[in-house]
Formats: structure tokens, C-alpha cells, sequence
């Protein structure tokens, strides 16, 4: 909706009125930060019930914004559930993770922890995303999700010390379908609360450090 202006605010310090009752002055929001929380609150609707059942309406009354501002700041609701599954995938910037050092077992050892702080960061949402729970067969939100597939395990590759094997894109795609025990023993957890977090780690760490000392190098041998 070009042409929109933001005219919602949020409440900051009070001031008195003429008539000396105090009442909050407020301020208004620059559009990264009013689109940041229009994003958060989706984040939030999207893990709390399926994708038909999210309103518009109610986000925007959550989120204290006019309707038009979801319109004018992400399009329509689906533009926005692209925003909220490509918020879900993103990692953080190299130069903002600590590459973990030491044996093999601690290297994934700590792969694993960061892997569950992902997961756990926004919960039933991401598991709802990554398994495409109530938006159903979407060749966007498959291509976000194959992307970020990749972008995983080329991450983890280089956690556990593997980046530079000569059989990168085969080394991947096995990290790739470990990614779906990640995603599914995320789900067990998170939404069923079939096992814990703790064993949940057992778990991963126990496959991963499989994968890294047997199936891995296996196929780097074959060259």
C-alpha cells in the first residue's frame, strides 16, 4: 500500500496534562523497528495455532497497529508467513558464532548444543515451519526451506571440522538427511514432549558423532 505512514506509537515516559494528570507521551516507531514487531507477533500467532487460523485483524490488533501497516510493511498474510519461515532458517553471521575447538567429541558436542539453542529460540514456531504444519505443499516456502537445508549443513560441516573435504557435495547431502532426524527429534520434543531436551542431545550427538567418525569419512575415502 504505497503511501502508508506509520502513525502508531508505543508509550514512553509520562507527562502531565494541563490539568495535571499524568498521562504517557508517546513516540513514534521508525518502520524497521514497527516491521520487527509486526514480525515478532507473528512469529508468536504462527507457533500458537495453524496457518488458516492466523487473522490479519487480530495480528494487527496484537501487534497495536493499523491493518494496513501488515499490507503496506509485508504484502498479504502469506508474504508475511514467507517473512516469519525465512526469520525461522536465518542463522547468525559467521563472524557472530564461536567455531567450537578441541576433540571430536566436543566439537559436536557443542554442534549439537547450538542446534537445539536454534530450535529452541522460537520453539513450536520453527518446528511448525520446518514441517510444513497448516500451509501445506508451497513451492516457495520449499525452495526458503531447501535453501536453508543447504546453509545447515554447510554450517555444521564446518563446526565439526569438515568444510574443506574434496567431497563437499556429497558430505553435505548426508549432512542434509541428518537434518531431518534434527527436525524430527525437534518436534518430539518441543510438541509432543515425547523426550526431553537432554535426550534429545544424547541423540543427536550420539548420530552426528557416527556420521563424523564412520559415514563421513567413508565417503571422503572414495575419491
Amino acid at each position: 500500500m504505497p503511501g502508508l505512514s506509520d502513525t502508531s506509537s508505543d508509550p514512553i515516559a509520562p507527562r502531565d496534562d494541563a490539568d495535571g494528570a499524568v498521562a504517557p507521551r508517546r513516540r513514534r516507531l521508525e518502520p524497521d523497528e514497527r516491521r520487527a514487531q509486526i514480525l515478532a507477533c507473528a512469529i508468536d500467532m504462527f507457533g500458537e495455532r495453524p496457518y488458516a487460523a492466523v487473522s490479519t485483524a487480530e495480528l494487527a490488533q496484537r501487534a497495536g497497529v493499523a491493518r494496513g501497516l501488515i499490507n503496506h510493511y509485508f504484502g498479504n498474510k502469506r508474504d508475511l508467513y514467507l517473512a516469519v519461515v525465512r526469520r525461522m532458517v536465518t542463522l547468525p553471521k559467521l563472524d557472530d558464532m564461536i567455531v567450537p575447538i578441541g576433540t571430536e567429541r566436543e566439537r559436536v558436542e557443542a554442534s549439537v548444543h547450538w542446534l537445539l539453542d536454534t530450535i529452541a529460540e522460537h520453539g513450536s514456531t520453527w518446528v511448525k515451519v520446518t514441517s510444513h504444519e497448516g500451509v501445506g505443499d508451497d513451492p516457495e516456502v520449499q525452495q526458503i526451506l531447501d535453501q536453508a537445508d543447504d546453509a545447515a549443513a554447510e554450517r555444521l560441516l564446518l563446526m565439526v571440522g569438515l568444510a574443506d573435504s574434496a567431497r563437499s557435495a556429497a558430505l553435505r547431502a548426508m549432512v542434509r538427511a541428518y537434518g531431518g532426524l534434527v527436525k524430527v527429534a525437534g518436534r518430539e520434543w518441543i510438541t509432543r514432549g515425547t523426550l526431553t531436551r537432554p535426550q534429545v542431545h544424547e541423540l543427536l550427538a550420539d548420530m552426528l558423532m557416527t556420521l563424523v567418525t564412520e559415514s563421513l569419512p567413508k565417503v571422503d575415502r572414495r575419491r
